[in-house]
């Protein structure tokens, strides 16, 4: 088939965001009695999923200190819900798993939940959280817990089989996925400053809207719309900051214990709730006993079968890499993101043992593996959703992506001319205009 040369509607990237962009835009398009065929393209540089949506961990969840990020992310969750088979979701549920310098935070959230119908339950104190958990895990040993969130809804799905699913349900619909094409500039040629024309390393595409949602390549198509790389930004105590980076980057380690994944089932033979476990009791290395860290700690798991094995990761760390030097190819088949370090591999395989028995002496069990990479951060770690140049909705995800897939719902909502009041939290003027998200004290930058 030609490569257009026309589409209404251009979205670049092939990801999480990008298809449920196409799948909402086709289903409104149909509902009108419109073909989404010519009217909707999907450009990717390498293919379906073969970026940041191919290798990620698949959780979904709500447990957000921030408001607007508890309501976007039950709206989310509603989307993961109405097609499980077809992205291949597990709707097991999600567990936050906190010490004391975090009990109040997470019982805001469980408030706030109850207060938009989000259905979760709460225990409080060390003796409760102790025994709920070990009602699931008789060899439940995690210690200094003193609160537990039990999110009834949420779990986690398959990235690629997911991506897959997902791509199935855009292209029944009409939609041109086309893949192996580098977009290399967004021109506006017609004196309005709206973007007109989509280059591409195999010609040009005329458009009436642009879509964008690259993941960690956000702040090479920030450049190419001439948007700042340096932003000024007032904080919640109103003092205002000059010349704060836009973008930042934090490298998200994750691995896998080569060991049948039902060895995380619960002691009924179920499968569990994603499990987050934060705790500032002292870690302590599964291989000779020495201290790996005093300070609080945090590590997320689940038994998946899509891995082969049990699966999670912990928290990430700055790294100081040049913003062009990721958005050409952080996830590129020679990359060292895809190698989980040495450090992190110790660091997560403790942490395992120190909630469950049954992971000590696990340490040769562990697997590197294709998942986790190199996150893009804005300044203030929450995504961007937000349309410039007139015509271009930019998706900056801030590494919120994959649970998200209702995002992309709202943005074609949106891009129909209906503006949705989910977004609104997550202009682009927050950050002068003060209206930043509330921080919680958990050890996760996006927390």
């Amino acid at each position: 088939m030609a490569f257009p040369k026309h589409a209404e509607y251009v979205i670049i990237g092939a990801g999480i965001h990008g298809l449920s962009v196409a799948w909402r835009l086709a289903q409104r398009l149909q509902a009108k009695g419109v073909s989404a065929e010519d009217k909707i393209i999907v450009l990717d540089k390498s293919g379906i999923a073969a970026g940041a949506s191919g290798i990620a961990c698949g959780v979904v969840r709500n447990n957000y200190f921030q408001p607007a990020m508890r309501e976007l992310m039950a709206h989310s969750v509603e989307v993961w819900e109405s097609e499980p088979e077809a992205l291949h979701y597990h709707d097991v549920g999600y567990m936050q798993i906190s010490p004391e310098s975090m009990r109040e935070d997470v019982a805001t959230i469980y408030e706030q939940q109850r207060a938009i119908g989000y259905e979760s339950e709460f225990i409080e104190g060390a003796s409760a959280s102790d025994a709920y958990m070990k009602a699931m895990f008789s060899d439940w040993q995690a210690q200094n817990i003193t609160s537990v969130l039990h999110e009834k809804r949420g779990g986690f799905s398959n990235n690629t089989k997911t991506m897959q699913g997902l791509a199935r349900l855009v292209e029944a619909l009409g939609v041109r996925i086309i893949t192996g094409v580098t977009v290399t500039g967004l021109k506006s040629d017609n004196g309005s400053g709206a973007i007109n024309t989509v280059e591409t390393d195999q010609g040009a595409v005329q458009c009436g809207r642009v879509i964008v949602g690259v993941g960690p390549w956000a702040c090479q198509f920030w450049e190419m719309l001439g948007l700042p790389d340096k932003i000024k930004v007032k904080d919640l105590n109103g003092d205002t900051h000059e010349d704060v980076d836009m973008w930042r980057f934090w490298q998200l380690e994750e691995g896998v214990l080569n060991i049948p994944p039902e060895t995380l089932l619960t002691d009924a033979g179920d499968v569990p709730p994603v499990l987050h476990v934060d705790t500032d009791a002292p870690l302590k290395s599964v291989v000779d006993g020495s201290i790996i860290t005093e300070d609080i700690w945090g590590i997320y798991y689940k038994p998946d079968w899509h891995f082969n094995g049990v699966q999670g990761g912990a928290s990430p760390y700055k790294i100081d890499t040049p913003a062009m030097e990721v958005a050409i190819d952080p996830y590129g088949p020679s990359s060292p993101v895809f190698v989980a370090s040495d450090d992190f591999a110790l660091m997560w395989v403790s942490a395992l043992a120190h909630c469950h028995k049954r992971f000590e002496g696990m340490m040769p069990k562990y697997r590197n593996e294709a998942s986790g990479g190199i996150g893009c951060f804005t300044a203030d770690s929450f995504p961007v959703f937000d349309n410039f140049c007139e015509n271009v909705m930019m998706i900056c995800d801030s590494n919120h992506g994959w649970k998200m897939i209702g995002v992309g719902h709202l943005i074609a909502d949106e891009v129909l001319g209906e503006k949705q009041s989910l977004l609104e939290p997550f202009r682009f003027d927050r950050f002068t205009k003060g209206k930043l998200h509330p921080v919680s004290n958990s050890p996760y930058p996006w927390s």
